[in-house]
């Protein structure tokens, strides 16, 4: 098995979107690092926007970056249905990529029309913004209560000095995470 760090994993893949007009940005651990504290992360979570007529196309594309990867069509379109989740595991790393399916509100209207393009090894990849980012995880907070989540967010916080917090109040209001966003925010002041 090649020992390959993600991100040279990322920088194929992030091409074989555009050229298909897979909509896409970066978020999970990637985003962090991007956004907060360097992480290690062994997996790549994208959201895409996908059609059933495009996951065949996606399919035969990963597998010429690895000849024994292994996604499932089947699983891909029920992903599409359901707004789910499918995945990509390159055998030559392990690496697996986790594709989520954009869901049609507002809230990931909005997520796709703010995210950012990074610039890495002279491949653009789009990026969650970072304000995003931090919704996103305030909601994986809330569901899975992991403190992993609270500590990415505080991360940006610390890290990010122009975060639009307006913004931020405005959607966790929207996702009731508006609570736990303002004690975050007390908490970093008292630290800083």
């Amino acid at each position: 098995m090649e020992t390959i760090n993600p991100e040279k994993l990322l920088i194929k893949i992030a091409p074989i979107l555009d050229k298909l007009g897979i909509g896409y940005f970066i978020t999970g651990g990637f985003a962090i690092s991007v956004w907060g504290r360097p992480r290690a992360t062994f997996d790549i979570d994208i959201v895409v926007k996908l059609i059933d007529p495009q996951v065949s196309d996606l399919a035969k594309a990963l597998k010429k970056i690895s000849k024994f990867g292994y996604m499932d069509e089947e699983t891909a379109k029920r992903a599409i249905v359901r707004k789910g989740e499918f995945n990509f595991i390159d055998s030559e790393t392990g690496i697996k990529v986790d594709f989520w399916v954009a869901k049609n509100d507002e809230a990931s209207l909005v997520e796709f029309s703010r995210k950012v393009a990074k610039k890495i090894n002279n491949t653009t990849v789009y990026f969650i913004s970072s304000e995003d980012l931090i919704l996103s995880k305030l909601i994986w907070y809330e569901k899975s209560q992991s403190t992993r989540q609270l500590e990415d967010i505080e991360s940006i916080l610390k890290i990010q000095k122009k975060l639009d917090l307006g913004y931020i109040r405005k959607w966790a209001k929207k996702q009731s995470t508006i609570k736990i966003f303002e004690n975050l925010l007390k908490k970093i002041k008292r630290i800083l």
